[in-house]
């Protein structure tokens, strides 16, 4: 018999029946990046070794692309000849057999662990998952949306500390994906000269956009350079900051800081001490507590006592950074008033990266501050998770809670459980613990991590959550080293990573996994008939389909629906689909037990068929009302014994059967118009039937998106509580064209799809001793107060956790989080994805200033900010972002900054752009009062989920000159660098491209010179340009270079960016143009008819208002 070995190793002849993993591979770089859904059959998510290779998928609408696709290598088994790729493939791939995977899957583990399994159990088992109380045991409450009683900190009661069931997590989501080369970027030579489509006649071929701010995969060993894809950057290091008086008064100057790299990505002095030698990083942003020089001042919740600093002047504190903007007229001490008295000029802005960062998340047994969620980096995992899983908005965790008060900043996580890695990162290693399962804390069930102590000789460990002492269990024992470490700990990845995999054992499972179920559900009334949603709709679907996982376990059905419900029963025995009507839409009903939903490999045929057939059938249909309500809970019938994805194309309001809504919209108008104060209520749900029916679908596992293509009013605030609520998306095109959109939507569906996700998950976040979670935020169902519920987490979705204190932490201890994930991947493994982050505690108030992380923090504004819209008045909202912004600017000056004159204003350097990110949110979709009120439904919808690196960009977008591509040097594909978003930087005679992650404005100015436009667009004069815009590629370089600067965006954004066409002046008077002068000008808007505030003037009343407050606050101590 073999000898015993210890858990984590993978199992006997694992080695035997499958290669090590290739290279972390990123799955969305495209061959082609002149067409985005070029190579798309290449893109494999998530597929074990053995599945084999899909085939090329027929163009769409019956076209050829008008690009020639890339081929896939010999070194492909599978392939077809006419897919071969060029040259030979990158080192590490691995190629698929033909025959799908049989029994139990395999581990992923570093080659120097020994093989084998457990012998016995550990001494304390977990509490299995099957104690989970079954669905409708409990009553169900919508996570996400739940208002506070205060306005933006949660004020909930703390959480009942019920038994958590285990978690789970997934395998690395590209272990088995084939990467996606970059391919010729203009047609051959041997193709006639003209125009080529980058629109919906191409999108057969297309490529999905890749992973945000990426490299591409050929830069592993090297990281790429050139000019950064987003707004962040390492500077060189600047002065010690001076503090000059009005009209030249003397100046004070700050000690002067070392010098040093500043690990702040915009202009900015260094915040603190040079980074240990041979840091590949950066410095850290904050001292070690004992080289503290300077006592802090008196702040709630610090032990020493000092007198305000009110009318002196006292030493700054050691390597204290801050930011200031001398007025540009007034006199001394006097508050600003009138017109902006700021110089523009002194205004911070992002300053965009060179190239990417190599990150350590610890050295030195200390955690390293991330890089900013903006920038492009590149995570070496020693400890702590990647900043891409899990963010703090405080770098380190204040001792009590009236030290955060005073801060004034927000202490909450940003968890994106299955962000997309770099693909120059390492993959995250998948640990098999056999039919034990994973080491816990028998107290808290934390899961193993590498923050555990171990004591006695390895027979005994402290969880660094609970503190409690647990037994080692007898086959995870080991000797410790000199060190104090386990000898073994390098070698076990739970030991010494951040982010690992268990293997879910049978105990943490209720019943099998799910197999993966996609239900696609088309409108056909006759509105979607006419505007041709419906034809793009099943054009999409029917191109997507040889990108669904293969195998027996990939099962699919279809329905359509207008006044009536039409289910097609697709078994393969039948020669076409047939038609199942079923008329009442009021107790709706399954027509079959079977055959609705079968396996894709029987009904291929029948089901593209039925595609391409659907429009034809009800070309003809006069009938405009449509059941939604009804028609999802039919599907939902059909698919509740199993759970699994409903994806709905949804066209008009819905007006009959189950949950019917009426149109609001024109009450909406009436009632913003009229200033009412109750005009916000529209945003909420007209009744809760589609809520109930909501919990209802996440209690049996069933993840709805839906995908709105629609132009007229379809109450998104009502329709958007089924996707919020069981983990799926909205998806929104308004004004649908079908011109226009066909490409997007396209793209959006297989993205989708084809996403790193999983299914029937839950998830939990635990804290150490001192810190509890106070809510969770974001799209989810919560059944019990500790967990949520997800029945769909895809790479994209992020949940927002907000913390806070209900005990004193100890200065200079560590504080830990853990983020656990049970989930099934799309291919029936039960997973459990463990996240650990660790952060030093801090009593002084200058460390949380320091260590502020200013995305992470904007984020939790955005989301709070959406979390409010629906129950507030937008006045109110906006008022509460503001005073946020100015709370923190207020607390920093008065106990950190060194006093100086009330005319001069003061940031601190993490967070001196968290002002002019503030001004943009106030100006964005959702806090505007001139918006549809399905857009700003759609708004905050959007933002419940959205992640940290696109938070930013959404409200404060990025701007390229595009009429001057052709006088820039070096790689084509590169993005030409950012303009400020200031009025002076847009020119009458130029071209701009304005992206905020989800659609891109091409800026036309008035006198832009005839040649350009024909280069770029294929016409002569801004009067000729259509009403539906498609972008094409052209046979000349200006237009190649455009067209690769938009796919570059959409890789990094992992959108495709609806396109649209702005003109400064002319017959198409802007009906977006606040987007370009609203976000945050420097100067006036070149629109006269745009009443809208610039940067100058927001700080100046920002200014005002901290002034004033501080005076005011200040007269008592006056009078002693």
């Amino acid at each position: 018999m073999a000898a015993p070995v210890p858990p984590g190793a993978p199992r006997p002849r694992a080695n035997a029946q499958q290669q090590p993993p290739p290279p972390n591979f990123n799955p969305n770089y495209q061959s082609n990046p002149n067409s985005l859904a070029d190579n798309m059959q290449n893109l494999n998510l998530n597929r074990p070794f053995s599945m084999s290779n899909s085939g090329p998928r027929p163009s769409p609408y019956g076209q050829q692309p008008h690009f020639p696709q890339s081929a896939v290598s010999a070194g492909f088994p599978g392939a077809s000849p006419s897919m071969s790729r060029p040259g030979a493939p990158p080192p590490g791939v691995v190629g698929r057999p033909a025959v799908p995977p049989m029994g139990p899957p395999q581990s992923t583990l570093p080659g120097n662990l020994p093989q084998g399994r457990p012998l016995g159990p550990p001494v304390s088992h977990p509490v299995p998952f099957g104690s989970r109380p079954p669905p409708a045991s409990l009553s169900s409450s919508t996570g996400g949306a739940v208002p506070p009683s205060s306005t933006f900190p949660s004020s909930g009661a703390p959480s009942t500390a019920f038994p958590p069931p285990p978690f789970g997590a997934r395998p690395s989501p590209f272990v088995s994906s084939s990467p996606l080369t970059g391919g010729p970027a203009v047609p051959p030579s041997g193709i006639p000269a003209g125009p080529f489509s980058n629109g919906p006649p191409a999108i057969g071929s297309g490529a999905l956009p890749g992973a945000p701010r990426f490299p591409p995969a050929a830069s592993i060993s090297q990281p790429p350079v050139g000019p950064p894809p987003t707004i962040m950057s390492a500077r060189t290091p600047a002065a010690a900051p001076t503090m000059q008086s009005v009209l030249g008064s003397s100046a004070v100057s700050s000690p002067p800081a070392p010098p040093m790299p500043s690990a702040s990505p915009f202009s900015a002095v260094p915040q603190a001490r040079p980074p240990p030698p041979g840091s590949p990083y950066g410095p850290q942003t904050w001292p070690m507590q004992p080289q503290q020089g300077t006592q802090p001042p008196l702040i709630p919740g610090s032990t020493q006592a000092q007198p305000p600093r009110m009318y002196g002047m006292p030493h700054q504190l050691p390597n204290q950074a801050m930011t200031t903007i001398p007025p540009a007229m007034g006199q001394p001490g006097a508050p600003l008033s009138g017109p902006s008295k700021i110089d523009p000029n002194q205004i911070p802005r992002p300053i965009p990266s060179s190239s990417p960062i190599v990150y350590e998340t610890r050295q030195g047994n200390s955690a390293n501050p991330p890089p900013p969620a903006t920038s492009d980096y590149i995570v070496r995992d020693t400890g702590n998770c990647s900043p891409r899983y899990m963010r703090c908005t405080i770098n380190q965790i204040p001792c009590t809670g009236d030290l955060l008060t005073t801060s004034a900043m927000q202490l909450a996580l940003l968890v994106q459980p299955m962000a997309l890695p770099h693909p120059s990162e390492d993959p995250i290693q998948v640990v098999d613990f056999g039919e034990s399962g994973p080491v816990r804390c028998s107290r808290c069930k934390g899961y193993i991590n590498p923050f555990m102590k171990f004591i006695d000789q390895g027979r005994k460990f402290i969880c660094n959550l609970c503190g409690f002492t647990d037994d080692t269990p007898r086959d995870y024992h080991c000797n410790l080293g000199p060190d104090g470490r386990r000898r073994d700990a390098d070698e076990r990845p739970e030991l010494c990573r951040g982010t690992v995999e268990f293997v879910a054992s049978k105990e943490y499972m209720v019943r099998d996994p799910m197999p993966a179920i996609y239900f696609f559900l088309i409108d056909v009334s006759m509105n979607a008939i006419q505007t041709g949603a419906t034809a793009a709709a099943c054009s999409a679907i029917n191109q997507v389909i040889s990108d669904l996982p293969e195998g027996p376990r990939t099962l699919v059905g279809i329905a359509t629906f207008d006044s009536t419900i039409h289910f097609y029963n697709l078994k393969r025995a039948l020669q076409q689909p047939l038609m199942l009507i079923v008329p009442d839409i009021q107790d709706v009903y399954t027509p079959l037990q079977t055959d609705v939903i079968v396996q894709l490999s029987e009904c291929r045929q029948h089901l593209e068929l039925l595609l391409e057939n659907i429009p034809t059938m009800f070309q003809s249909s006069k009938t405009a009302e449509s059941c939604f309500g009804a028609a999802i809970k039919a599907a939902f019938l059909a698919m509740k014994s199993t759970g699994g994805k409903l994806l709905v194309f949804q066209s008009v309001l819905p007006s009959v059967g189950i949950g019917a809504l009426s149109s609001r919209e024109a009450e909406g108008r009436t009632n913003i118009s009229a200033g009412e104060k109750e005009a916000h209520k529209l945003l909420q749900p007209a009744d809760k039937i589609l809520k109930t029916m909501a919990i209802e679908f996440a209690e049996y596992q069933v993840c709805v998106d839906v995908f709105v293509t629609t132009q007229t009013y379809v109450d998104i605030a009502s329709i958007s509580v089924i996707p919020k609520t069981t983990g799926g998306q909205v998806y929104y095109y308004y004004p649908f064209s079908a011109v226009s959109d066909s490409a997007k939507l396209y793209n959006d569906l297989r993205w989708n799809i084809t996403r790193p996700q999983g299914f029937e998950a839950v998830m939990r976040v635990r804290c150490s001793q001192g810190i509890q979670v106070q809510d969770y935020s974001g799209n989810f169902c919560k059944r019990i107060p500790t967990d949520i519920d997800l029945p769909g987490i895809d790479c994209d979705k992020c949940i927002l956790v907000t913390l806070k204190h209900d005990d004193k932490l100890q200065d200079g201890s560590e504080c830990g989080f853990q983020c656990a994930l049970l989930y099934t991947t799309v291919y029936g493994q039960r997973r459990i994805r463990v996240t650990n982050l660790s952060l030093p505690c801090t009593s002084m108030l200058s460390n949380l200033f320091r260590s502020a992380d200013l995305d992470t923090q904007f984020a939790c504004f955005l989301k709070q900010a959406a979390i409010e819209i629906p129950t507030s008045p937008l006045v109110q909202v906006r008022e509460q972002v503001t005073n946020l912004c100015i709370n923190i600017l207020l607390s920093y000056r008065k106990f950190c900054a060194t006093v100086s004159s009330s005319g001069q204003l003061i940031l601190p350097e993490a967070l001196k752009l968290l002002p002019l990110y503030t001004l943009a949110l106030i100006k964005s979709t959702g806090l505007r009062n001139d918006g549809r009120i399905d857009d700003r439904s759609f708004w905050f919808n959007y933002v419940s989920s959205l992640s940290t690196p696109l938070a930013v960009p959404l409200v404060y977008p990025r701007m390229f000159a595009i009429h001057d591509l052709n006088s820039k040097e070096g790689d084509e594909s590169a993005l030409p660098p950012i303009i400020p978003l200031s009025s002076e930087h847009v020119s009458d005679d130029g071209i701009y491209l304005l992206e905020n992650g989800e659609d891109a404005l091409i800026y036309l100015g008035s006198s832009v010179d005839s040649s350009i436009l024909q280069q770029l667009f294929g016409f002569t004069s801004v009067n000729e340009v259509p009403t539906q815009f498609v972008m094409q590629q052209y046979d000349n370089p200006l237009s190649k270079k455009f067209n690769n600067v938009v796919n570059t965006i959409r890789r990094q954004r992992c959108s495709y960016l609806r396109s649209a066409v702005l003109l400064m002046h002319g017959r198409r008077q802007e009906r977006k143009w606040p987007l370009l002068c609203r976000v945050s000008c420097t100067h006036p808007s070149a629109n006269p008819n745009e009443n809208v505030i610039i940067v100058p003037s927001f700080l100046s009343s920002a200014h005002r208002f901290q002034i004033s407050i501080w005076e005011h606050k200040k007269q008592p101590m006056r009078r002693i």
